[in-house]
């Protein structure tokens, strides 16, 4: 992919996923905006970046704000010139179950990951408007967001959230020829190495050891840089056909999530549904497409 002369902001981004994004931005042309609460994090990240031959400055912001959204835009603007892409990376974990989850836990997580996206997005694209060039506005989802997990009510909620906007923005910007989608990435990061049964695969990328098939390919697990191709597709020229969409990568496994849709359909003949009728109907039609619930696995291999 070649982003020569295009500009990206990327929001936490000095480490993880985000870091890997910006880099390979980077690596395929882009100048970047790299943004992370920690100052010494975000500019460690730059340095990262322009070491190996890259354009980069760092915005030291929490992102969830009106300001710290606007503050990204308009370091771009002031640095390079212009705002091709962004892409909504910033994101927090207070996982705790729904009976001990505290106001401030949720508030935080909503705050980073679904405001923050929404403030984000709001001012990259008045900004891409503005310019009347198109745009691309790349969005990190999650397999939270789409199936749910134990113990993580605020970050689902917040991810789910982002899909849904995500689809309403590609509707709203398509005029303005900007594209808006979800990447749902798997990765080994600080958000994933304390996940129990992922803790042997995140030990041995730590010590250099190639992951198993069944990691790459069945758990989508591997590396950020793994998951880092996808959104510098989505970034250039060749993904303008594509918006709206919810694309998982990770490890060796790409993949395009579906919108929900009905699974199984019955009518009343015109007198509407009463609770005995839908009790009638449902064991035989309805119970056997139920859905599941959080991510299906197959068995490793022995």
């Amino acid at each position: 992919m070649d982003l020569t002369g295009k500009v990206a902001v990327v929001t936490g981004s000095g480490r993880g996923l985000g870091l890997a994004y910006a880099t390979e931005l980077a690596r395929s042309g882009a100048a970047v905006v790299v943004n992370d609460v920690d100052p010494e994090v975000a500019e460690a990240a730059v340095r990262t970046i322009t070491d190996a031959g890259g354009s980069a400055v760092a915005e030291v912001a929490a992102v969830g704000t009106s300001e710290a959204a606007q503050a990204l835009v308009d370091r771009a603007v002031e640095e390079f010139g212009r705002l091709d892409v962004l892409v909504n990376n910033a994101g927090i974990l207070r996982d705790s179950t729904l009976w001990k989850m505290t106001d401030d836990q949720f508030d935080a997580v909503i705050t980073t990951h679904l405001r923050g996206t929404f403030t984000c997005t709001r001012a990259a694209a008045i900004r891409l408007r503005e310019q009347g060039e198109g745009g691309r506005i790349i969005c990190i989802g999650s397999p939270t967001g789409q199936v749910g997990n134990f113990g993580q009510t605020n970050y689902a909620a917040a991810k789910a959230g982002i899909v849904g906007m995500v689809r309403t923005w590609a509707m709203e910007l398509a005029r303005a020829e900007i594209t808006v989608n979800a990447v749902v990435p798997v990765a080994a990061t600080g958000m994933t190495e304390t996940v129990p049964f992922l803790k042997p695969y995140v030990d041995a990328l730590q010590a250099g050891e190639p992951l198993p098939p069944y990691a790459r390919r069945e758990l989508a697990f591997g590396s950020p840089e793994d998951a880092a191709g996808l959104v510098a597709f989505l970034a250039s020229d060749a993904a303008a056909g594509i918006t709206g969409q919810a694309i998982g990568i990770g490890g060796d496994r790409l993949a395009l999530w579906s919108h929900p849709s009905e699974v199984v359909v019955e009518f009343a003949d015109g007198t509407g549904w009463s609770a005995d009728a839908i009790a009638d109907v449902w064991p035989a039609q309805f119970a056997a497409s139920q859905q599941t619930v959080g991510q299906q696995f197959p068995e490793p291999p022995k």
